[in-house]
């Protein structure tokens, strides 16, 4: 696998200094101000350990002593397996992984420019694309089938990403009969309950509210996940002059509030649930208020929040890759690299939204996968640095060849090629006439080329013939694959 492992964080935004000032500034909001808890049984969990409550209002107060301790049930380390090995993501060991993001209600059509309402075909046709890139780690499902009833949602959302990929599998949830079914369903894929808690190859996410509030029915939800014992996000979304102050400072106080409530219930529900802490932190646009997802702000925020997250040993899943523009053009490419490399280079556990998203994430783009891939490929290879030693240095070679020589023909050269220097997939680097001849293509023509080479071809299942019979007669709302006659990995 391409993750970047067990390299040291070469960008910190913040000084130990701010991390501590960060962290105090926390508690005292939790001591002082409080949060609201709006799940009956989450509220009386918090209550019995609360330093202060107040019943009608549905504030509990915590003293810093407390959130440590609640927080330090919480594993440092988790793995969020793949159904096959190789695709294993080790979060919280110093590796950095990439996934798609979502859930977009729309699908970019290439050809015309234009969106329309994504549908569960356009989800599998994803999912297929970003089985076939390489530096797409895991495979958040990006798309809402909006042809489908809410309550059918869950379970057909993530039957699409069991049949189509190895990779692990990660989700927002809808309902929680959707989430008793998925997690029913993927016990029968594993073999059994305590097959699926050892070797973990699906996660649900359930969002917290800003600012400083737990609500009923995502409440409901975290505690949920949390009693199946798989691995559970809990990320936060404070946005810079909406639902938390304008400066970044500030916003990442409120963030790292929110994230800690999600994870401290998680941890009152079942000691020891794996649960990742995550960031959504982006800024607002003040002419109208409305969310912005590519402003380097965003960046800024999400790579601080690496640093917190070490700080309380606690894996991250980050946010960085979206783009507001509404076509594949320069800022498309800009806004996407630019966050993802700042937030790489921080060291985030997992980046999510790292490729595909475009237009304030209401949309996802197939051809936009295959350009993020590339854009990966190349913070990947940042990230890695520089590797210095007695044959990098490559001193016998210099001496060997001399004054006026040149190396392209000695052994250290082949040796060296492929693995100090990225390969692009993607990029145009033939000379001019090259170019010409062969039709002139822009970057966004050639990804709409491999994209649709992938989605055409034969498709590839993860389901045997057997698996999805069961399936299919355990959950009658499972709608038909449109892939009859794939191709068995």
């Amino acid at each position: 696998m391409n993750s970047l492992e067990n390299h040291i964080p070469r960008y910190r935004p913040l000084s130990q200094e701010q991390i501590e000032r960060i962290h105090a500034a926390t508690m005292e909001v939790f001591s002082e101000t409080g949060f609201e808890v709006h799940n009956p049984e989450a509220f009386e969990m918090f209550r019995k350990v609360a330093s202060e409550v107040d019943t009608e209002r549905q504030i509990i107060k915590l003293s810093e002593n407390t959130v440590r301790e609640i927080i330090s049930k919480a594993p440092s380390k988790i793995t969020l397996h793949g159904r096959d090995e190789k695709h294993d993501c080790h979060l919280g060991t110093g590796n950095v992984y990439f996934g798609t993001g979502g859930t977009a209600l729309n699908i970019l059509d290439y050809p015309s420019q234009s969106t329309r309402p994504a549908q569960l075909d356009d989800l599998i046709d994803v999912i297929r694309i970003a089985d076939q890139l390489e530096y797409i780690h895991l495979m958040l499902l990006p798309t809402y089938p909006n042809e489908l009833p809410v309550e059918r949602v869950d379970v057909n959302r993530f039957y699409a990403g069991f049949m189509y990929t190895s990779k692990h599998i990660m989700g927002g949830v809808y309902t929680s009969e959707g989430i008793r079914d998925v997690i029913a369903m993927a016990q029968r894929i594993a073999g059994s309950p305590e097959a699926l808690r050892e070797k973990p190859f699906l996660s649900m996410i359930t969002c917290g509210i800003s600012p400083l509030r737990l609500d009923e029915k995502y409440g409901q939800y975290m505690m949920q996940v949390a009693r199946s014992g798989i691995p559970v996000v809990v990320p936060a979304e404070p946005l810079c002059g909406a639902t938390a102050p304008m400066s970044l400072a500030g916003n990442l106080v409120v963030q790292n509030c929110d994230a800690l409530i999600n994870v401290m219930l998680t941890q009152l529900t079942n000691p020891g649930t794996p649960v990742v802490y995550g960031c959504v932190a982006s800024s607002t646009d003040l002419r109208d208020v409305s969310y912005l997802g590519g402003p380097v702000e965003s960046g800024l925020i999400n790579a601080a929040t690496a640093q917190m997250t070490k700080y309380y040993g606690l894996p991250y899943y980050a946010t960085a890759g979206i783009s507001d523009a509404k076509v594949l053009d320069a800022q498309c490419g800009y806004e996407s690299a630019i966050n993802n490399l700042l937030v790489s280079m921080a060291g985030a556990d997992f980046i999510h939204d790292a490729a595909g998203l475009m237009e304030f994430a209401m949309t996802v783009s197939k051809e936009k996968l295959v350009i993020d891939n590339e854009i990966l490929g190349m913070a990947h290879r940042a990230y890695r640095g520089i590797e210095v030693n007695e044959d990098t240095l490559a001193l016998e070679v210099i001496k060997n060849v001399g004054p006026g020589g040149n190396f392209l023909t000695t052994r250290h050269t082949r040796k060296h090629m492929r693995k100090e220097h990225y390969s692009p997939r993607l990029s145009d680097r033939d000379k001019r006439q090259v170019w010409e001849n062969e039709g002139c293509q822009d970057t966004a023509e050639r990804a709409h080329e491999i994209a649709q080479r992938f989605v055409s071809s034969r498709a590839r299942t993860y389901l045997d013939e057997k698996a999805q019979s069961d399936l299919m007669q355990q959950f009658d709302s499972i709608e038909t694959m449109p892939h009859e006659e794939a191709v068995k990995a």
